[in-house]
């Protein structure tokens, strides 16, 4: 795995729509690419290269202005919501050059969250990013993480966390794991949906006794379960599960949840991961009726996750270390994670592949040679 850094042309989930009031800046930083954003007043959100056109200083330490133009805090070039560079402060007699503008980054806004595509922006064309019915389902409660959850490691090691819960034992023995949960077996679902591959684990049990935390949201103490877990794209992992007494799985008595993992890669070596539970709405957890599953699941799930972010950190760590003849054993409850690795680097490896013209000398470099070294001037 050491070879996978991440990829770049997906869509990766910036945040929950909440997170983008009208006239914010805010910068980030996705798959190694400095990304401004903001919302509009006519509540659009515009997203570009986080670089001044002029001297490459960083928009999103700027300001926008009353008119809703954005004004570059270095020289005060100022650009509208298309990214074209509408006043050049130093220059006002002046016709303003036509590559005087921002790099666009493709961007949508679906379901309540919103999403940009980092890499080659012609390939984002006729792709939509995955839809999350979940957060925005009127017969639900959904209950956003209270941030982003910034992890010192490569996302691939997020993903297959995800979609392994033999780690239920030992990491989280004692709130939702347990040693049963490591002898529960593991089928194998993979195929296309929305325009992605995904892999899905699907884990099914009969006369299973519940450990803690999952009797305190879901209420009974033995359940036959039914536990999903699907990288549905490099940005987005759904795990559903559904539990209710043994042999009631198909009646009203079935609690459960969806939890959405959203996640991007900042670089190669750190993670933003947000999470969304639902429950249907009605749902109580067993100690206080009177509120929400979802927000109970909410309310306890953050020490689970840091958990997994515990153990994140640390296999990060040790790829520090050169391999010198040491190889990742696989078990059979591995497949999936085994798939979804090969399926991101494939995509990694389709990103590398030179383009015609790629040993072509770009234009701002063939400027620069002309001029004998100079800077080009507009």
């Amino acid at each position: 795995m050491s070879a996978f850094e991440y990829v770049s042309n997906c869509w990766y989930p910036l945040g929950f729509s909440a997170e983008f009031p009208v006239d914010e800046l805010q910068g980030h930083k996705i798959a190694n690419r400095p990304i401004v954003v903001w919302r509009s007043e006519q509540g659009e959100v515009v997203a570009f290269d986080d670089r001044c056109c002029h001297k490459r200083f960083p928009l999103s330490e700027s300001k926008l202005l009353d008119s809703g133009h954005l004004e570059c805090a270095y020289h005060g070039l100022c650009y509208d919501t298309s990214g074209q560079c509408v006043a050049i402060p130093s220059q006002p007699d002046k016709a303003i050059p036509p590559q005087a503008r921002l790099r666009t980054v493709p961007v949508v806004e679906q379901d309540g969250v919103v999403w940009v595509w980092p890499g080659d922006a012609a390939q984002a064309a006729g792709k939509r990013p995955p839809r999350t019915p979940e957060v925005v389902d009127p017969g639900k409660v959904a209950v956003g993480s209270p941030g982003p959850l910034r992890v010192p490691a490569n996302y691939l090691l997020l993903i297959e966390n995800l979609l392994d819960i033999s780690h239920f034992y030992p990491l989280h023995d004692g709130n939702i794991g347990d040693k049963e949960n490591s002898l529960i077996p593991v089928e194998l679902e993979e195929g296309e949906s929305e325009g992605y591959q995904y892999v899905k684990t699907i884990r099914r049990v009969e006369h299973y006794r519940q450990p803690p935390y999952l009797r305190e949201w879901f209420l009974y103490d033995e359940v036959e379960r039914l536990h999903t877990h699907c990288m549905v794209s490099p940005g987005l992992t759904r795990v559903e599960m559904h539990v209710a007494p043994p042999g009631q799985l198909d009646t009203d008595a079935v609690r459960g949840y969806t939890l959405l993992h959203l996640h991007f890669p900042v670089d190669e070596r750190n993670l933003v991961w947000r999470w969304s539970v639902s429950c249907k709405k009605g749902h109580t957890p067993l100690s206080d009726p009177t509120i929400p599953t979802a927000h109970k699941v909410a309310e306890m799930f953050p020490s689970v996750v840091a958990q997994d972010q515990w153990a994140l950190e640390r296999q990060q760590k040790m790829f520090e270390y050169p391999d010198d003849g040491y190889a990742e054993l696989f078990l059979k409850s591995d497949k999936a994670l085994r798939r979804a690795r090969q399926i991101l680097m494939t995509m990694q490896r389709q990103e590398r592949l030179p383009k015609a013209g790629d040993d072509k000398p770009s234009e701002h470099t063939i400027a620069l040679v002309a001029q004998g070294g100079g800077v080009a001037t507009a």
